[in-house]
């Protein structure tokens, strides 16, 4: 969309990156091909928002930062969310009701939470338009990656060495990126 072309080499270190993730989907205990096709596409819709949010972050005419994008996304992103919340998960906010007077801690918590929410879109607006939205897509993996160990460690969930080689092969594809970013800034590849 942008027309934006990088050196050779980063093209190539996201070979890794994309082939572990793909080992690692196939090498998940509780696969299921709708559940991939699933993923698949939302990771196609968030590459498509991240692109068009660097676009808006850079271009001149929109003089658009990362806090008037987040003001303007938001509220896009409750139309969008809350009914399909409120449809998915029955009488969600009499829980919450129900919750909150059995222990007015859950309000804390749920306030915690979306200051850091808040914070995580502001630092993901910022990278953009730093970085690019290539970038924020490899370190999305790397994310996840990192998500599915600390899983593992705290949770005890089950992974297989197929998974495990997956991530693994992710996280290497992703200091191979950095390296690979790193030298193209340096000079030509």
């Amino acid at each position: 969309m942008t027309l934006k072309k990088e050196a050779w080499l980063t093209y190539v270190t996201l070979i890794p990156v994309v082939t572990g993730v793909i080992i690692a989907s196939g090498g998940e205990p509780s696969f299921h091909v709708f559940g991939f096709i699933m993923c698949v596409g939302a990771t196609a819709a968030r590459a498509l928002k991240t692109v068009v949010q660097g676009i808006l972050l850079s271009s001149e005419g929109e003089k658009l930062n990362s806090m008037n994008l987040l003001l303007y996304m938001a509220p896009i992103a409750v139309v969008v969310l809350l009914p399909a919340t409120l449809y998915m998960e029955e009488n969600v906010v009499g829980i919450t009701i129900a919750l909150a007077r059995q222990d007015f801690g859950i309000v804390w918590l749920l306030l915690f939470n979306s200051t850091l929410a808040y914070f995580v879109n502001l630092t993901n607006f910022l990278v953009t338009k730093h970085t690019s939205a290539l970038t924020l897509q490899v370190l999305g993996n790397a994310k996840g990656a990192v998500a599915v160990v600390v899983s593992i460690l705290i949770f005890r969930n089950p992974v297989s060495v197929t998974g495990m080689a997956g991530y693994t092969l992710t996280v290497i594809g992703v200091i191979l990126y950095s390296e690979a970013k790193k030298r193209s800034k340096n000079g030509p590849v």
